[in-house]
C-alpha cells in the first residue's frame, strides 16, 4: 500500500524504521527536529499537507462526514509525527492502513485494526531500540537485554491487544467499483500508553518473571 502522507523532513524517514541506521544517530536528527522552532515545523507541514491533499483529490479521495478538512488532517498528521518526548522516543505512535469494504463502517473497522497492528510493530523497534540504548546507562547484563529484545520482537500480537484508546488522526475514503467504500485511516498512540503496552507484553512473555527483571524493566521503560 502507498503511504499517503508526505515526509516533511528527511530525518522523519528514519524514525519509522529504528534499526535502519544506529539509534543514537537517529535521536541526534530528532533532537534536530525537537528544537526547531514549532513556528517553522508547522509552516513546513502545511506547505506538504496543500501539495498532497491537492494529490489524494485528484485520486478520488473525499474526507469522511463531519471530519475535518483534508489540509487540516494532514497538517496534524506531520506535526504529531514530529513530536518526541525526553527520550527522543515518539510522543504519538502512528498506524495507517486501507481497507476495502461493502460499506463505510465494515471498510473502516478493519482498517483500523490493520493500523493497530501497524502501531504495534512500531512499538517493538522503538522500545527494542529504546532498551538497547538504556541498558548501557544501567547495570544489565547482554543476556539480559537480548532476551528483553526477544521477547519485545515476539510480542506483536499481545502489544496489538494491550493497545487502548486511539486518536483519528486522518480519515478518508472514495467509492470503489461496486460501489465499494475504500477507507484509508491514520490512528496514533500516546507514547507513554504504547511503552506500558510493550512492558505488560514483554513480563506476559518472559519466562522468569523474577522482580529483578521488573525492577529492571521499569527503570528503562518507567512504571
Amino acid at each position: 500500500m502507498k503511504r499517503f502522507f508526505l515526509v516533511v523532513i528527511t530525518a522523519l524517514i528514519c524514525s519509522t524504521t529504528v534499526f535502519a541506521q544506529s539509534y543514537e544517530d537517529i535521536r541526534r536528527e530528532r533532537e534536530i527536529i525537537r528544537k526547531t522552532a514549532k513556528s517553522e515545523l508547522k509552516e513546513k507541514a502545511s506547505k506538504e499537507a496543500k501539495k498532497e491533499s491537492k494529490r489524494l483529490r485528484k485520486e478520488g479521495w473525499l474526507t469522511a462526514p463531519g471530519a475535518l478538512p483534508l489540509e487540516k488532517q494532514l497538517d496534524r498528521s506531520y506535526l504529531m509525527q514530529m513530536e518526541y518526548d525526553e527520550d527522543m522516543f515518539p510522543k504519538y505512535i502512528m498506524g495507517e492502513a486501507m481497507s476495502l469494504g461493502a460499506n463505510y463502517d465494515a471498510a473502516k473497522i478493519q482498517a483500523t485494526a490493520i493500523a493497530k497492528q501497524n502501531i504495534a510493530e512500531k512499538i517493538q523497534s522503538e522500545v527494542a531500540a529504546l532498551i538497547s540504548t538504556e541498558a548501557a546507562n544501567e547495570q544489565i547484563s547482554e543476556d539480559e537485554v537480548n532476551s528483553f529484545i526477544k521477547t519485545v520482537n515476539a510480542s506483536k500480537q499481545i502489544i496489538s491487544q494491550n493497545i487502548g484508546r486511539v486518536i483519528d488522526v486522518i480519515e478518508i475514503y472514495r467509492i470503489a467499483p461496486g460501489k465499494k467504500k475504500e477507507v484509508r485511516i491514520m490512528i496514533a498512540y500516546n507514547s507513554e500508553m504504547a511503552k506500558r503496552a510493550a512492558k505488560k507484553a514483554i513480563i506476559d512473555n518472559l519466562k522468569e518473571e523474577s522482580s529483578q527483571l521488573r525492577e529492571k524493566l521499569d527503570q528503562m521503560l518507567g512504571k
